[in-house]
């Protein structure tokens, strides 16, 4: 039978890189303070595209999705949900914003993760229950699940199988006491707690829908409360999708052995710290964009492509330079191209930008 002792992560054997990516975020929430000096209303813009991205990203990884322009105006709540995919999104919405308002409220406790949950599904799991009487919202499994993936020739089979429906409760009452002992104990940093929460409750599997969505949001949560609020500004879910399969190499790698407490959790630590990294990096790039405003426009513009690795889109270029209109951005771009400092790669939506 599984056992959560993470009291037992003080004995683990850190390699070097584990230490230092701990000690590059630590140095990164050092400068949070200085990042949310700037411009306010910059930041919310930030907010509110992190918020769209998220919610975006999180559904797509489980193949739920909608046109950008649908899924703008439902975490706006300018519209309403037209469709079982649409209804996901706005669950998500909602979840999403519970976190964001009320996370030093929402205790890491089995009954806050139901009522997480039962957010995700307030659209869907009502539509759901009319049809079949089923209320998968707020609710453990009730049926054993596996997780199932296909190989390269279209051949399904099982990666895992998780706790079982019975086992679920007991799982996810021992899950949530041990984290918060080690929390209490503040002899662990949270940064090692928290990859192993999320890769347990994972492995638990406890419902049966949503459990992809809800280990990010969880994630967040978990971040939020431990003063870590990268997440707020920059999504990362969406980082999560550009390296899914990354993703699902580091649970499988951390997964094996889980039944036997035999796992090792290290990869998925491993993972997880890098995404964050990543997404206080992308916050501190956007940050310095942000802070040169006594720039022209153009120039802005300018750097940005010229700080980024790929190819910039003009979505992109909308979340880095939140402060500055489509239409301004639009009039930069074209006065960069006809200083011939940029190159137009792409057409249509699929236009991006590069420093000739």
């Amino acid at each position: 039978m599984k056992t959560f002792d993470y009291r037992s992560l003080n004995n683990l054997n850190m390699s070097m890189d584990l230490v230092n990516m701990i000690s590059t975020i630590h140095e990164f929430r050092g400068k949070e303070e200085l990042y949310l000096r700037i411009n306010s209303q910059s930041l919310e813009k930030l907010v509110e595209f992190a918020k769209i991205q998220s919610t975006g990203a999180s559904n797509r990884i489980e193949g739920i999705a909608t046109s950008d322009l649908r899924l703008r105006e439902l975490v706006q709540k300018k519209a309403e949900p037209r469709n079982r995919d649409e209804e996901e999104i706005a669950g998500y919405r909602e979840a999403l914003s519970m976190i964001h308002e009320s996370h030093d409220f929402i205790a890491v406790k089995p009954n806050d993760i139901l009522t997480l949950h039962n957010i995700l599904y307030r659209y869907t799991g009502l539509n759901l229950y009319r049809y079949t009487g089923l209320n998968i919202g707020g609710t453990y499994k009730r049926l054993d699940n596996v997780i199932q993936e296909k190989d390269g020739h279209g051949n399904t089979f099982i990666r895992f199988r998780p706790a079982s429906a019975f086992a679920t409760p007991v799982y996810m009452d021992s899950l949530c006491e041990r984290f918060n002992e080690a929390i209490a104990q503040n002899e662990i940093d949270p940064l090692v707690l928290i990859p192993c929460f999320i890769l347990d409750f994972l492995c638990i599997h406890p419902f049966t829908d949503g459990n992809g969505r809800m280990s990010r949001l969880l994630t967040t949560l978990l971040m939020y409360r431990s003063n870590y609020m990268v997440g707020k500004y920059i999504s990362i879910e969406a980082i999560v999708e550009q390296t899914n399969q990354s993703y699902y190499d580091a649970l499988l790698a951390s997964s094996t052995g889980w039944h036997e407490n035999t796992n090792d959790y290290r990869p998925f630590m491993k993972y997880l710290l890098g995404v964050i990294i990543a997404a206080y990096r992308d916050f501190e790039s956007r940050f310095t964009v942000m802070s040169t405003e006594k720039t022209t426009s153009p120039e802005r513009v300018y750097e940005a492509i010229c700080r980024s690795l790929k190819p910039t889109s003009k979505a992109t270029l909308l979340s880095l330079l939140p402060d500055i209109s489509q239409k301004t951005i639009e009039r930069a771009l074209n006065t960069l191209l006809n200083e011939e400092k940029i190159v137009m790669i792409g057409i249509g939506k699929k236009t991006e930008y590069v420093r000739k």
